[in-house]
């Protein structure tokens, strides 16, 4: 919804923080932390950006929304109930046995999932080819793909990135959820990430940085992704992982740890939802 004021998103952010707590707690899945960094720019996508909506799921003209870090698959699934998709029911079975929603996306699991995404470094190629597609085929539509910081260590990634510069695939966009970690430490430890905008602008395209739980930025940043007519843009989106809830913030721990009942309470009613 293009009129959602930014004020409206906030709040739709921190229910969805509650929500996908609600949904890790209850399956004892994991992940929890790298779904939290994220959800600012999925609600960014899905209320202000995407031409998309559960109307227009499968609707070839569509945009594309690939979440690449599919790990974090909750708070796809928590916006895409939210926007109508599928039955907010859904989310109750969440990650377990025979439920449609796999802790990591399956193949046509739930309508709005475009990819199954649980091995990281896929969600850019297939993305570009997406775009790639619309430009053979003179269509206007736009495809957005989230990645994770880690993701950068795959050389499919970088593949993939000079395949798109060289094509001039406008209509390609990636927003980098840099929250700084990886599953086993600090992302610039595991892998030189470091500097990341200036790796992306050397292998051909637009690169911006932006505070990725500021929305008001990551729109801005999302329109203007579209105007530059001759590269792909990369908006490196600076995260904080477990955001929203002070004892997970920027703590690894909660990569895989699963919150008790008392912390789930104390979460909610620090996100306000209580």
């Amino acid at each position: 919804m293009a009129d959602t004021d930014i004020a409206a998103l906030n709040k739709i952010a921190a229910q969805m923080r509650g929500k996908v707590i609600e949904m890790v707690a209850a399956s004892g899945a994991a992940h929890l932390a790298s779904a939290m960094s994220c959800l600012d720019i999925v609600v960014a996508a899905y209320w202000r950006i995407l031409k998309l909506d559960a109307s227009t799921a499968a609707d070839p003209l569509r945009d594309r929304f690939i979440l690449s870090k599919g790990h974090a698959a909750s708070a796809l699934y928590a916006v895409l109930a939210e926007r109508g998709f599928f039955s907010k029911d859904w989310l109750d079975s969440f990650a377990t046995h025979g439920a449609p929603l796999a802790e990591q996306p399956a193949p046509g699991c739930a309508p709005g999932v475009e990819l199954a995404t649980g091995s990281l470094g896929h969600g850019l190629p297939v993305g570009a080819g997406h775009a790639l597609a619309a430009q053979i085929q003179k269509h206007d539509y736009q495809v957005l793909v989230c990645m994770s910081d880690g993701e950068c260590n795959e050389g499919t990634v970088w593949e993939a990135a000079m395949f798109a510069a060289a094509r001039k695939l406008q209509n390609l966009t990636v927003v980098v959820d840099y929250n700084k970690w990886q599953a086993t430490g600090r992302s610039n430890e595991v892998m030189q990430l470091s500097p990341l905008r200036e790796k992306w602008a050397a292998f051909g395209w637009k690169a911006v940085e932006v505070d990725g739980h500021d929305i008001a930025a990551l729109v801005d940043a999302l329109d203007r992704s579209k105007q530059d007519a001759d590269k792909p843009t990369a908006i490196i989106a600076h995260t904080v992982k477990g955001k929203g809830v002070s004892f997970m913030e920027d703590d690894n721990n909660w990569h895989y740890r699963v919150p008790k009942a008392a912390e789930v309470e104390a979460a909610k009613k620090e996100l306000g939802l209580l």
